[in-house]
């Protein structure tokens, strides 16, 4: 009889994050870190790294704060050898960083459309690049799990964006691909995406009642989701026994996209 830490334990793993000095990012690191992953948290913010990383340190697990700026290449590289470094070999990588500038499409800046893509696709992209070179090196597997959104699979009928919808949708092939290329090598890539959750990135929206009221009436649950509510939907994926899922995405949306 396999038992639950079997099947979802994380214990001997380190996981590589970025996006996790707020909303989201955090929440995952902290799934990361219940399952008994050493941690390497990665974003700008290093105050809010530090932060989070006293905290998970408390759960008997390691974690590395380390600052880096994702639209920078040469960030993209120090930050994984700096992982390596301090934690050891990265089983596992967590693509959440990214951001949503809005915009009417008619209206929508090159720079928005450039950050966007930049952050949240080619960023994404550079660090599976990074990361798996290292995991086909090894030969011993992994698991990616690049954060897309609910916006991969379709437009945005209340936020506009053309920037983040493109990145979005690209990062679910991206996903796909990498799945059918690497799972020769042991390595599973799948794609989380989640619905309409209250982050620092998006309260913004929801602190006008006509946007928020629109997303939860288009959501068949009618709410916002929470944030730990991907913690399980992570650890699927991160598990070491989903070793025959790969190149699929998992949404927790609540509903959003089976309309």
């Amino acid at each position: 009889m396999q038992t639950l830490d079997d099947l979802f334990s994380l214990r001997g793993k380190v996981a590589l994050i970025t996006g996790a000095s707020a909303g989201l990012g955090v929440e995952l690191a902290r799934a990361l870190a219940i399952a008994g992953a050493d941690v390497a948290l990665v974003a700008r913010r290093k105050e809010r790294l530090e932060g989070l990383a006293g905290e998970l340190r408390t759960m008997g697990v390691r974690a590395a704060a380390i600052a880096a700026d994702l639209a920078l290449d040469a960030d993209i590289e120090g930050a994984v050898a700096r992982a390596e470094a301090e934690l050891g070999p990265v089983d596992v990588l967590v693509n959440n960083a990214g951001i949503a500038l809005v915009g009417p499409s008619e209206r929508y800046s090159r720079d928005k459309w450039e950050q966007t893509i930049r952050l949240d696709l080619t960023a994404a992209w550079l660090l599976c690049q990074e990361v798996g070179t290292r995991m086909i090196a090894r030969g011993a597997g992994g698991r990616i799990v690049n954060v897309t959104s609910v916006i991969s699979a379709g437009a945005n009928p209340i936020y506009h964006g053309p920037g983040y919808s493109a990145a979005k949708a690209g990062l679910a092939n991206v996903t796909r691909q990498l799945a059918v290329e690497w799972a020769q090598h042991g390595i599973t890539v799948n794609a989380l995406a989640p619905g309409w959750f209250p982050t620092e990135m998006t309260e913004g929206g929801f602190a006008k009642e006509k946007f928020r009221g629109k997303t939860e009436s288009l959501t068949p649950m009618g709410r916002l989701g929470d944030p730990r509510e991907l913690q399980s939907a992570l650890l699927f994926l991160a598990a070491p026994s989903s070793s025959f899922v790969t190149g699929t995405t998992v949404f927790v949306d609540g509903g959003w996209t089976a309309w």
